[in-house]
């Protein structure tokens, strides 16, 4: 048996990372006008902002084809892989887990084991670092089980603030007069994620608010895994500046937590928009070092 783990371009780990522990990616898409980007690939988040900001609607996104994913399993069983352990953002946003599951019935000769991680961006990337540390140290059913355990919302966790309503409004998720009265009042809305889908945590009336209040949640939730080897990450919409002192802040406050610095890329960034932030974690043993 040799297992190839695969994770989605939403995971957004650095590539770095990604080759130290062989992590194989499957890029989503951002469509602009009618050109079709590869996340990652084919654009960056420099050109997407800049592009972004001068378009009346906002850009689409899709899902890989099912085309691309049969390319990439049968590569992977040319290489000699007999198992994949697949790692996507939440199938309640997105098909790309679905996707995932029809490409490995296509696909003979390679069993595909796809994993809804239920949650996004770097924090599902802890499932796949996961898998790929400990691939070749235990059974794979109990690997498995392991991933399917620590996705669960106690073990893996996080919390996203919205800093502009546009987006939002223009993808349809929010009416005009709904943007305008929470501009108004300068709302900014927490979301999370329970039973897979984005959901409202709360509404605060500014980002430092909002801030505050995640880090309160955050610390209840520290009180309740003060053994566990808690790996943290600060995940920010094209505002590193911000992103990083809130990060620098947290690691003052939490010496003993491993804390990283990630980003939204195009595809979750078309829906959350510019200075977004999130606070997300997993109590399980992760090695982001690269």
């Amino acid at each position: 048996m040799k297992i190839a783990v695969v994770v989605d371009s939403t995971s957004y780990l650095p590539g770095r990372l990604k080759e130290k522990y062989d992590i194989r990616t499957i890029p989503l898409n951002v469509i602009i006008g009618e050109q079709s980007y590869k996340e990652d690939e084919e654009i960056g988040n420099d050109t997407f902002f800049d592009r972004m900001r001068e378009m009346e609607e906002l850009p689409r996104t899709s899902q890989p084809s099912i085309g691309d994913y049969i390319l990439l399993l049968e590569s992977l069983r040319e290489e000699g892989y007999t198992d994949v352990i697949s790692v996507h953002l939440s199938s309640q946003i997105s098909g790309t887990y679905q996707s995932a599951m029809t490409a490995g019935q296509s696909v003979e000769g390679i069993e595909v084991h796809a994993i809804d991680s239920e949650i996004a961006c770097y924090v599902q990337g802890f499932l796949a670092l996961y898998a790929a540390q400990n691939k070749d140290r235990m059974p794979l059913d109990d690997l498995l089980g392991q991933l399917e355990e620590m996705k669960r919302r106690k073990n893996t966790n996080a919390y996203f603030i919205v800093d502009t309503l546009s987006n939002l409004q223009k993808g349809g998720r929010l009416t005009n007069a709904q943007a305008l009265i929470g501009s108004l009042l300068k709302v900014k809305p927490i979301l999370e994620f329970e039973s897979a889908r984005i959901v409202p945590f709360e509404k605060i009336r500014t980002k430092k608010k909002a801030m505050k209040r995640v880090e309160e949640v955050f610390a209840e939730e520290m009180a309740l895994h003060k053994d566990k080897p808690v790996t943290a990450v600060i995940i920010h919409s094209n505002a590193e500046e911000e992103g990083r002192r809130w990060m620098d802040s947290l690691k003052q406050q939490y010496p003993g937590i491993t804390f990283r610095l990630s980003y939204f890329g195009p595809v979750i960034a078309t829906h959350l928009g510019e200075g977004a932030l999130g606070l997300g974690y997993t109590t399980y043993e992760v090695d982001t070092e690269y």
